[in-house]
């Protein structure tokens, strides 16, 4: 059953990022048939909820457009709507349409704050794992490190160790640059690029400098200048929360206590090493916001890391932060808000055109409120829930849905609920400045997740390159690279010896890349679910003068979809199963999916 519609995209909000004083038009999208006496909104004015009625404006042949203009007074402002009359009392949040009263904590969220960078509505973004992707050659290795072979290293990792090196670097990265824009990608996200102790560089030693094994400052600065001449952004990874016990702040703070370093971390007896590190790894101290100097240092200062990295001189277009969610927070300390928000701020003023991306472990709402992160790393709202969908192996990937017990097996149906529960806690636009992913080098690969199953691979690269968001590909999942998790899936790429390439899978997600990044609906279109069966769901992305359906199937199933309810009909297949009219009936074999343009 249809019901009534609104989102936070340019269809439904007259100006998603206003200025405090200026009167926003909101608009419904309801139903003809759908009937009720009352439309009202309520919303937040200073903490206290406020009610006007909606208006109708105009119609369709199958909808009604109806309308409230209300002023914006705080920097945040919650609003849901209220359609109630005879026997009636609906609640559109954003969550969807419920028959019962519903709490403010999924209300849709105007937020009157500069909002994200504009250039993440046609992005398509390239995870590289530095070491693993490409190498200029062989190099000396630090006296920490292992050689490890770069071949072998593409077919597992399972044997290599946080110390094992295969040779990548930034320069390796650079000749492969027409590689990335043929594949149509037009951002790459680096995990850490500084210098460290281990292959993952999460372990810092500096994060002033480019670790020189990947080339240094001079290899950064030349990929860079390839980079822009070739229209692609590099965005950096920064651990706010730890650093590496070889940092030069960490030497400097246990060679001399009476030092401004010494505050920069947490000192205990419980450890033998002495300090607290992050999940108690030795390894990783974590870093304590307390001290006003390490604060300076981070991102206040004019050449703190935050400000230093994105300048021009050095040119990234952003930060993915790691673990946001712990950073700032030990016990009863919390200065997390506190130090997002510094981050966020001197963004701001350095690059107000920067992304700024963080993990956000348990996906807190607050933290994508507008003033912190301008999205996540969309685990618990799009990945988890869509491998939960295609799995076929339920004890493959238990571990990186954070339970202790395999991972869920579930339906389109359930997919659609979890991600409307996750979607429905942030404002719109936090949703679309998330990235969306389907693993990353935190995870098992998804061809592993599949069970190697290039078909249901196959729909849902094509569900994460028509989802709003930002979508970013781990390196090789194009060529159908496999990997059971963490070192595993860091394999290296063979460029020398491409016969085990899935190069009809590569082709499939060079024309899913091209569309993303041309199709109007798919840059600046809102979200409608019209279908969500076991096997298969279906959604509409539409601007005022665009739309399109995109349907994917799980399994092998009948599909049927009646677009005539919604007033459309299918004007071009742009990718997948051929279909035409509007009542596309059809069975498929396998996991399978369908792209339509409308009219």
């Amino acid at each position: 059953m249809r019901t009534p519609h609104h989102d936070g995209s340019d269809l439904y909000v007259s100006n998603a990022a206003p200025s405090l004083g200026e009167f926003v038009t909101l608009r419904v999208r309801v139903p003809k048939g759908y009937v009720f006496d009352h439309a009202v909104i309520r919303y937040h004015e200073d903490g206290e909820p406020r009610t006007a009625h909606l208006s109708k404006e105009s119609e369709t042949a199958v909808d009604e457009w109806w309308s409230v203009e209300v002023q914006i007074v705080n920097h945040n402002m919650p609003y849901r709507f209220l359609f109630a009359g005879y026997k009636k009392f609906d609640w559109l949040n954003a969550e969807g349409l419920h028959d019962h009263d519903v709490h403010s904590n999924s209300d849709f969220q105007l937020v009157a704050r500069p909002s994200y960078p504009t250039w993440l509505k046609s992005s398509v973004f390239y995870q590289i794992f530095p070491d693993r992707f490409a190498s200029s050659g062989p190099k000396e290795l630090p006296d920490w490190a292992r050689q490890a072979d770069w071949k072998a290293a593409s077919k597992s990792t399972n044997d290599l160790k946080g110390q094992d090196l295969t040779g990548g670097d930034l320069l390796g990265v650079e000749q492969k640059l027409d590689y990335l824009t043929d594949l149509g990608i037009n951002g790459i996200y680096f995990t850490p690029v500084f210098p460290a102790r281990s292959n993952h560089r999460y372990d810092a030693t500096t994060f002033h400098d480019v670790d020189p094994i990947l080339g240094g400052n001079e290899a950064w600065f030349s990929l860079r200048r390839a980079a822009d001449a070739a229209g692609v952004r590099l965005v950096g990874d920064l651990t706010t929360n730890h650093c590496g016990a070889g940092h030069e702040w960490m030497e400097k703070a246990k060679s001399d206590p009476t030092s401004a370093e010494h505050d920069f971390f947490y000192w205990t007896d419980e450890f033998e090493w002495g300090y607290v590190a992050w999940w108690n790894f030795k390894s990783l101290p974590k870093l304590n916001f307390a001290s006003a100097e390490l604060r300076d240092r981070m991102y206040e200062g004019e050449d703190s890391v935050i400000r230093r990295w994105v300048s021009p001189q050095f040119g990234m277009s952003g930060w993915r932060i790691d673990v946001g969610n712990m950073t700032g927070r030990l016990g009863e300390i919390d200065m997390h808000d506190e130090v997002m928000h510094g981050v966020r701020r001197a963004m701001d003023e350095v690059a107000p055109d920067a992304w700024l991306v963080a993990e956000n472990g348990d996906f807190v709402a607050s933290d994508l409120a507008g003033a912190g992160w301008h999205g996540t790393m969309n685990y618990q709202g799009f990945m988890r829930p869509l491998t939960s969908w295609m799995n076929r192996d339920a004890k493959l990937s238990g571990g990186f849905q954070g339970l202790p017990v395999d991972a869920p097996m579930i339906t389109g149906t359930q997919f659609v609920k979890t991600i409307r529960a996750f979607s429905g806690a942030i404002p719109w636009r936090a949703l679309v400045a998330s990235m969306i992913l389907l693993d990353s080098h935190d995870t098992p690969r998804f061809r592993t997740i599949v069970a190697g199953d290039r078909h249901r691979h196959r729909a849902a690269m094509t569900m994460m390159m028509t989802f709003p968001g930002v979508p970013s590909i781990f390196m090789g999942d194009e060529l159908g690279i496999g990997g059971i998790g963490l070192d595993d899936s860091r394999r290296t790429i063979d460029w020398d010896d491409r016969s085990e390439w899935d190069e009809e899978f590569r082709a499939d997600v060079k024309a899913l890349v091209a569309l993303r990044r041309t199709e109007p609906a798919l840059i600046d279109g809102g979200l409608r679910w019209i279908a969500d069966e076991e096997d298969y769901v279906a959604y509409l992305r539409e601007t005022a003068d665009a739309a399109i359906v995109v349907v994917i199937a799980s399994n092998a199933c009948k599909i049927d979809i009646d677009l005539s309810a919604y007033g459309y009909e299918i004007a071009e297949t742009l990718f997948g199963v051929e279909a035409s009219g509007s009542r596309p009936k059809f069975e498929v074999q396998e996991a399978s999916q369908a792209v339509w343009r409308l009219r």
